[in-house]
């Protein structure tokens, strides 16, 4: 018997990195778990490696910046598991050429960083909640990160998103409350990911010798693993937590408590 068992769980995100730790973890546990994403192949084997798990697996391959996408995946999720019961709004973007000030930015980049990684949680929370409701509950949790809480240099639309994200899960906590529809947040640090990889721009070789820089930061001495974030995930939307709501839980290796993170590494 698995802690998740009958559960219909929604990934955004859900092929690679952190979404991807999450979707196998929740499967393992014995939900039916939806992977969203626009990386096809990544996507597909996602749901190929659920197969060997106890939970069953549907990918959709949709765009969370976009309504149709959201509605898109709710529904093939309602359709194939016959509700909704756990969404991780997972999927986030911090692309290398977004590195600038708010001057130098584009307004094209803006407004899809602010599509993805927080009109996307409106959005499934949109569209998803109906069925909580008509089920009687609920657990929406989303990856929100330390850079919700502290900023760096040249971020502005990934530090809005990501301030907004924590702000919006504390708002929708409170009006959903009443139909015992948990909201949550998990604020990653430094986690061994692609979209890490890919915001330092840098080659595996490279990614590899910046990683071991990039523990030296952290009080631990290392950054942190995609199934040690899928872990905390699990916890909030479980039972276990079921009296915690329109809080984030901060997992970053110490970095937060030293108060100077932006000094060195990247963040989720």
């Amino acid at each position: 018997m698995g802690e998740f068992d009958g559960k219909a769980v929604i990934v955004t995100g859900g092929a690679l990195g952190i979404g991807g730790a999450a979707s196998l973890a929740f499967a393992r546990e014995g939900a039916n778990v939806t992977v969203m994403d626009v990386d096809v192949a990544a996507g597909n084997d996602a749901v190929a490696k659920m197969s060997e798990l106890s939970g069953n697996g549907l990918f959709v391959e949709a765009d969370a910046g976009t309504a149709t996408g959201c509605k898109k995946t709710v529904d093939a999720t309602v359709e194939a598991f016959g509700g909704v019961d756990i969404v991780f709004n997972n999927v986030g973007i911090q692309p290398r050429s977004s590195y600038l000030d708010a001057v130098e930015l584009p307004e094209e980049a803006w407004d899809r960083i602010i599509n993805v990684n927080l009109k996307s949680r409106f959005l499934m929370a949109k569209y998803s909640i109906p069925h909580m409701q008509a089920a009687g509950g609920g657990v929406i949790i989303s990856t929100a990160s330390v850079q919700g809480r502290q900023s760096m240099p040249g971020v502005s639309a990934y530090a809005a998103s990501k301030g907004g994200d924590l702000s919006l899960m504390r708002q929708l906590s409170l009006d959903f409350a009443k139909d015992n529809i948990r909201v949550l947040a998990v604020n990653p640090g430094s986690i061994n990911t692609p979209m890490l990889r890919n915001a330092g721009g840098l080659s595996d070789a490279e990614f590899a010798d910046a990683v071991k820089d990039y523990g030296k930061d952290h009080p631990l001495g290392r950054i942190g693993d995609p199934d040690e974030i899928a872990e905390v995930v699990l916890f909030l939307a479980s039972d276990r937590a079921s009296f915690m709501t329109g809080e984030s839980v901060t997992v970053d290796g110490g970095m937060m408590a030293k108060g100077a993170w932006a000094g060195g590494a990247g963040a989720e």
